[in-house]
């Protein structure tokens, strides 16, 4: 680079080339990262749709953009450097600026294959916080849910067993109307309505979920709620509610 690294806000002047670096640096990564899904013409017109407004876009030029960050409320949603520029110190800047721009932390996906991007990112402190097979995603690749945990971590990690508990409490709200619903359409109620071969399904289709909660071999922050006082789900309710922890009562199955 002859020129010094410049990092600042993206306009919407910016966003074609911004869309080209993308392109390119996808392209360049295969096959630690999967190729893109789209073609070229739609992944022009996504960016050149992005909302600077709703999304925080910083470039590094140097002479030419060269990198290019997008940063949500909660979420880096993408870093990406310039093939020809890599390995100069540009992704740091631009991870920095994102640091920097979300004091109180945020996550990311990774892709499980993209080990230079996983290494990077342990480098810089992130941790990865879950796995998945890579089902919600359009490459449908293994992917990894990594975070800087801000300036507070253990406010970054209560804040997101929070968030599970409320999806919890939402899931278990379901199970109790749908099987409050099995219940008057059951030939028979109560005890001697069980289905013996039902509960040996669900119980096998549970073996093993949601092992540790709540279980002081997990440690504190394992359990739901962080054990704080407050109006979310507790450990103890959740062993109650549970399917996959107790045994099945057989007037809600």
């Amino acid at each position: 680079m002859s020129s010094a690294l410049i990092l600042r806000p993206a306009v919407t002047d910016d966003l074609p080339a911004i869309a080209e670096l993308h392109i390119r640096a996808r392209a360049a990564a295969v096959p630690s990262m999967p190729p893109l899904v789209h073609p070229r013409d739609a992944v022009v017109a996504w960016v050149r749709g992005w909302d600077l407004s709703a999304t925080d876009v910083w470039v590094a030029e140097a002479d030419q953009i060269v990198g290019y960050l997008a940063l949500t409320p909660t979420w880096l949603d993408a870093l990406y450097v310039d093939p020809a520029a890599q390995r100069g110190g540009i992704g740091t800047a631009l991870l920095e600026v994102a640091t920097s721009l979300r004091p109180d932390g945020f996550g990311l996906w990774v892709f499980e294959s993209n080990h230079p991007a996983r290494s990077f990112y342990h480098k810089h402190g992130l941790v990865e916080l879950e796995r998945t097979d890579g089902a919600d995603n359009e490459e449908r690749s293994p992917d990894i849910r990594m975070a800087w945990l801000g300036e507070q971590p253990l406010v970054f990690l209560r804040n997101q067993i929070d968030e599970v508990d409320d999806q919890l409490a939402g899931l278990l709200a379901r199970r109790q109307a749908l099987t409050a619903a099995v219940q008057v359409r059951k030939p028979v109620g109560g005890h001697a309505g069980r289905d013996p071969q039902r509960e040996r399904e669900i119980r096998r289709a549970n073996d093993g979920q949601g092992a540790g909660i709540g279980t002081g071999a997990s440690g504190p922050d394992r359990g739901c709620g962080d054990h704080r006082e407050s109006g979310r789900l507790t450990a103890g309710r959740l062993r109650e509610l549970s399917v996959g922890r107790r045994s099945l009562d057989p007037d809600i199955t």
